[in-house]
């Protein structure tokens, strides 16, 4: 009797602590980085920033959506106008591995691309796990569709606008350090590409230092790169923006 009894408190016990806390697993979790810097007198200038995550998990199953846009203004005359929205799905199949589900959206005014879409299947992996260094990696297998906007010469159109759909792929590479107890650096590589048109990628790049200030704000700076490999006509390939920001975690 006392050896059933011990072997189901020891059972009991194993299976509190094989349980996860479903309430701090499940909870919201919201990152937000702001940034405005506006000039009036001999120059009259406006420029937003903002970069937003919010988490949320139901067991096994995680929902993240992320916005990052810029606004720029100069003398009242746009000059920057860009956004991207991104939504997750990761189902957890193991505490490193999980399958993902992506669906994006991209709207650039001054980059040739009236709008970029991207959806598709794939799974995530978490190479790095400790206190100090986490790198996750993840890959899908994507729908695309990119439409293009038309091109003016003078007040003619000189090449009508038109849509791409193909088949495509992403690699996204997610880099953590805690190098003091309230500086963290972050890197954040992705590479999507076409399946039928080697040379036709996009690259995106976003460094950023953040020092803690207290539990809930930070301050930060990032330095984000957009790269098309193929351009639209008349357009760069390289897209930089430098940003200073007041993020808040909650």
């Amino acid at each position: 009797m006392k050896k059933i009894t011990l072997s189901l408190v020891l059972a009991s016990s194993l299976m509190l602590a094989a349980t996860p806390d479903t309430k701090k697993d499940n909870a919201l979790v919201t990152h937000t980085e702001l940034g405005y810097i506006e000039t009036q007198g001999n120059t009259e200038t406006k420029t937003f920033n903002l970069d937003s995550k919010v988490k949320k998990g139901w067991g096994a199953n995680i929902f993240t959506l992320t916005f990052d846009g810029q606004y720029a203004s100069d003398n009242q005359i746009e000059t920057k106008n860009k956004y991207f929205v991104e939504l997750e799905y990761d189902y957890e199949i193991t505490d490193r591995l999980a399958f993902n589900y992506l669906a994006g959206y991209k709207a650039d005014k001054f980059s040739g691309f009236a709008f970029q879409l991207y959806t598709g299947p794939g799974a995530k992996y978490k190479a790095i796990v400790s206190d100090n260094h986490n790198l996750s990696i993840d890959a899908n297998l994507l729908y695309a569709k990119d439409s293009y906007d038309a091109v003016y010469s003078g007040p003619t159109i000189s090449q009508q606008g038109y849509e791409d759909q193909y088949a495509s792929y992403r690699v996204k590479a997610v880099y953590n350090w805690k190098m003091l107890e309230n500086l963290k650096f972050d890197q954040e590589v992705s590479w999507r590409g076409s399946f039928e048109t080697t040379n036709k990628y996009f690259i995106f790049s976003k460094s950023a230092l953040t020092s803690k200030l207290s539990d809930t704000f930070s301050a930060g700076i990032s330095y984000k790169v957009d790269y098309a490999q193929v351009p639209a006509t008349g357009k760069e390939d390289t897209d930089t923006t430098f940003t200073a920001n007041l993020i808040i975690d909650y």
